[in-house]
Parts: structure tokens; C-alpha cells; sequence
């Protein structure tokens, strides 16, 4: 990748340098242009701009082993969800980006309109409920709300689900991320109102504000920091993805995950292709790619993302999806509710 930039800075120095020298005719000066708009083609036709809320050590592997696999470039911007989907609104028209690589179906839908139709070659292998239905909005992964537990921290406190937070002991000890930063946040918010309103989230209100008491002023700026400050013993409890716990959990650190016995809502998450991208073609490749059963089965295994593919087993540091308590929400609601449901959690926790 170094490479490739360093090659694009020496054609563009060539060309300021012909252009500063004298007795150069206009055939020559057209030449040099053409030469160099064949070289941005080319650059262009074998590569893949990408914009990710991932972490950097899952970018790093996964998109080495892709450059590896089939010799296309792999550029990525990493940024939050909410920053990815801003940016991606203003360049429409004029995209510099490919793929959004990540973030959920419930946070990404209301801006479907920025993606391409796409239906990958794998989509056959995927559990019904993770299929592209909408034509735009491919699933590469599941990822189930958890509780992450510090071992070290938790004493003889029992964790088995939401209602557990609320004991007096852990108050000011709970990592949770502002849900409307953090895309991992605002999905737990909706299990928590799914799960504690017994399938009704008006019902589940009276338990966020019972939970917000309970985080004792403190919201954290970002996903990181909740899976982080638990694991380095800086919070008892967090909040979090699966991933952002089982990663730590295969590491060997002393933390542990804890699907709630109330209920776990597993929730899709997506790899986007940008309507009208300048790469269109390696997008598709790309996505295609991701979706494979190799690369679905390395990924489970090293980066501790759950698969949506019915022939790849969950990870070692996860739970059978049989042995967890599954509930499921109205996804399109919740979206349509989404600036509501923040706005409301902003003013309970504010008071």
C-alpha cells in the first residue's frame, strides 16, 4: 500500500517539474497528462476505499489477508458510525469512498438511500434472518448485546442480566458508552428496553432510568473505552458487543461475558457498498470476499466476530447461540424511533 502512495507522489512531482520547464510544446504537455490520467485509472481500477468503525488491529488483519487473497488495495478510514454515515451523506454525488465496512442494520437503514443494490455469492449460505432482503444492506456478521465482567473486580456481586446492575454496590462502577456516539450503546439501549419491557420498549423506560441512577454521571465518549476500562480494571461492569468482550475472554484476561437472562437481541451487521463509488467493481469483490466461508471461519476464530453463515460454528470464547436466552425487536421500528429514544435517554440521564 506504502508503495502505491509513494508511486502516485512521484508522478504528480514528474509532473510539476515538466511543467516548470521551458520549450515544452503542447503535444508533449497533452502527452504527460494522459500518461498521468492513465496512471490515476489505473491506480483506481485496482483498489478499495473504505471508511470503518472497526477496530485497528481487525483492519489490520483482515485487510492484509484481502490484499494477499486477491491483489487489490485495500485503503481504509477509520471514524465512527455516525461520522462514516455524515461523510458519506455529503460526498453524495461525488463519493470518495467505496464501502462503509460496518455498523449495525438499525443505525445504518435510515440512510439506505446512500447504498447500492447488491447481492453477494454467498447469500445462500446465511441464516434466513441475516439476508439481504432490502436489496442494499448485506450482512457480514452478527453481533449480540453482552455484559462484560472484570473477575478480579466482581467479588461475590452476581451477574446473570440487566436487572443485576441495579445492585447499590456497583453504582459509579458501570461502563456505558453515550448511545448516541456509540452504535454498540444505542443497540443495548434497545435490548434493554425489548428485554425489560417484556417485548413492549414503552414498558422498559422505568428500568433505563433505574440503570442511568446507577452509572452515577458517568457516559463514556465511545465503544473502545467501555471494553478497555473494563478490562483494565478501571470499571467492574460494561456494557458492550460481544466481540468487545470475547476478545479479551480468548486473550486470557480476567473479564468474562454474560448474555442476559432477560433476553439478547442479536443484531445484523453490515458492509455497505456506496452508490455510485468510484470502485464499484472491487466493492463487489470485496463483499463477496468477506462473506466466504474462509474468510467468515478465520474471522469468527481470530477476530471474534460472529458468523452469519449456517456452515461455520460460533468461536471458542462464545456462547452456542442454542444456550442463549434470544429475543428479537422490531428492527424497522426501532429505527423509525431511534432520535426519540436518544433524545428521551438524554433527558433521563440528564436530570
Amino acid at each position: 500500500m506504502r508503495k502505491k502512495l509513494l508511486s502516485v507522489l512521484c508522478v504528480s512531482a514528474m509532473a510539476l517539474s515538466l511543467a516548470a520547464c521551458g520549450g515544452q510544446t503542447g503535444s508533449e504537455s497533452e502527452a504527460a497528462a494522459d500518461q498521468k490520467d492513465a496512471a490515476a485509472a489505473e491506480e483506481g481500477s485496482n483498489k478499495v476505499i473504505i471508511y470503518s468503525p472497526l477496530t485497528e488491529s481487525m483492519i489490520d488483519s483482515m485487510l492484509s489477508k484481502f490484499e494477499e487473497e486477491t491483489g487489490i488495495e485495500a485503503e481504509c478510514l477509520a471514524m465512527g458510525t455516525g461520522d462514516a454515515l455524515k461523510r458519506i451523506q455529503t460526498e453524495a454525488g461525488s463519493p470518495q469512498a467505496d464501502i462503509l465496512w460496518s455498523g449495525t442494520i438499525g443505525t445504518v437503514k435510515d440512510s439506505g438511500e446512500y447504498f447500492a443494490d447488491y447481492t453477494c455469492a454467498n447469500e445462500d449460505a446465511f441464516y434466513d434472518e441475516y439476508k439481504n432482503t432490502e436489496g442494499n444492506l448485506t450482512r457480514f456478521d452478527t453481533v449480540p448485546s453482552v455484559i462484560m465482567v472484570n473477575t478480579d473486580l466482581i467479588g461475590d456481586i452476581e451477574i446473570n442480566g440487566y436487572e443485576d446492575l441495579l445492585n447499590p454496590e456497583l453504582k459509579g462502577k458501570i461502563a456505558f458508552a453515550d448511545p448516541a456516539a456509540s452504535s454498540s450503546s444505542f443497540e443495548h439501549l434497545v435490548n434493554m428496553l425489548y428485554a425489560m419491557g417484556n417485548g413492549n420498549p414503552d414498558d422498559g423506560w422505568d428500568y433505563v432510568q433505574k440503570f442511568c441512577e446507577q452509572l452515577d454521571g458517568k457516559l463514556l465518549g465511545g465503544s473502545s473505552a467501555v471494553y478497555k476500562g473494563v478490562a483494565d480494571g478501571e470499571y467492574t461492569v460494561g456494557l458492550t458487543f460481544e466481540q468487545g468482550s470475547a476478545q479479551y475472554v480468548g486473550a486470557g484476561a480476567p473479564v468474562k461475558t454474560v448474555y442476559m437472562e432477560e433476553g439478547v437481541i442479536f443484531r445484523g451487521d453490515g458492509v455497505y457498498i456506496i452508490k455510485d463509488c468510484p470502485n464499484e467493481e472491487n466493492a463487489q469483490k470485496f463483499v463477496d470476499w468477506l462473506t466466504s466461508k474462509d474468510v467468515q471461519e478465520y474471522m469468527n476464530n481470530t477476530q471474534y466476530r460472529r458468523t452469519i453463515r449456517k456452515d461455520v460454528p460460533a468461536g471458542d470464547a462464545m456462547a452456542a447461540m442454542e444456550s442463549i436466552n434470544v429475543i428479537t425487536d422490531d428492527e424497522t421500528f426501532s429505527a423509525e424511533h431511534k432520535t426519540e429514544w436518544l433524545d428521551h435517554f438524554k433527558d433521563i440521564f440528564t436530570e
